[in-house]
């Protein structure tokens, strides 16, 4: 999960409409849902990360500090839950990155320095909200073919993409920029920096390609990921990892 920094309030106010607030957003974070990494063309949509349907955080409903990203099947996922800081690891005010690991086979769990510093079940409780921990549903089409349409099936269809995309970069080292716009393309920001982990280089690369990501103040100039997480804007709650 990136983590990001939107910074401060574009308008100075709360927004009178909060799907006004979409364009700045992705200009800050870029086009991708801030939970699942997908890149969303359409569809994607201001989250509140404190619901605006429980009647506690109605007042928030305008407020850019309580505003990310999401696609349709993570805002589904998470629908109204309550959100409690303390309870949770978020994208705009914890080091996201550092608390979960990837792999190949699609599984997101929390990262060794989660656990170590007591967050394992604040981590296991972020994928459950948006529904990062279901399993790989099985879809075909009219010719028997699986297509990947869940969350963790794309995960496994981008893995096998990046570590393609590592391969290729064995034979032709300078072809990176290449392999950064089809990072871009394609979204999924932390298994491009899991795949590539001992490339500092590409890391950075990455980093600074993903809108957001180096002013979120997670990473350290080789690329290495920086715990807890400085939330440059003082965000409640934020630090936790």
């Amino acid at each position: 999960m990136r983590p990001v920094r939107k910074g401060s309030s574009p308008i100075g106010t709360d927004y009178d409409d909060y799907t006004n607030a979409k364009v700045d957003l992705v200009s800050r974070l870029g086009p991708y849902c801030s939970y699942c990494e997908r890149r969303i063309s359409t569809n994607l949509a201001v989250e509140h990360i404190q619901p605006k349907g429980l009647p506690q955080y109605k007042s928030l409903e305008g407020s850019w500090n309580n505003f990310l990203l999401a696609c349709v099947n993570c805002n589904s996922s998470k629908g109204d839950d309550d959100v409690q800081f303390s309870d949770f690891l978020l994208p705009d005010r914890d080091n996201t990155f550092a608390a979960f690991d990837y792999f190949a086979d699609g599984d997101i769990k929390p990262s060794a320095l989660a656990v170590q510093a007591g967050l394992e079940n604040q981590a296991k409780s972020t994928l459950d909200l948006v529904g990062l921990d279901k399993s790989v549903r099985r879809t075909l089409d009219a010719n028997g073919k699986q297509v990947a349409l869940d969350k963790k099936s794309q995960l496994i269809e981008l893995w096998a993409i990046a570590e393609d995309t590592k391969n290729t970069l064995k034979a032709n080292p300078k072809a990176k920029s290449i392999a950064i716009n089809l990072a871009k393309a394609e979204g999924f920001f932390s298994i491009w920096m899991t795949v590539f982990k001992n490339d500092p280089d590409m890391k950075n690369r990455l980093i600074d390609a993903f809108s957001g990501t180096r002013e979120s103040g997670c990473f350290d100039p080789t690329g290495a990921s920086i715990s807890p997480a400085p939330n440059p804007d003082g965000l409640s709650g934020g630090r936790k990892i």
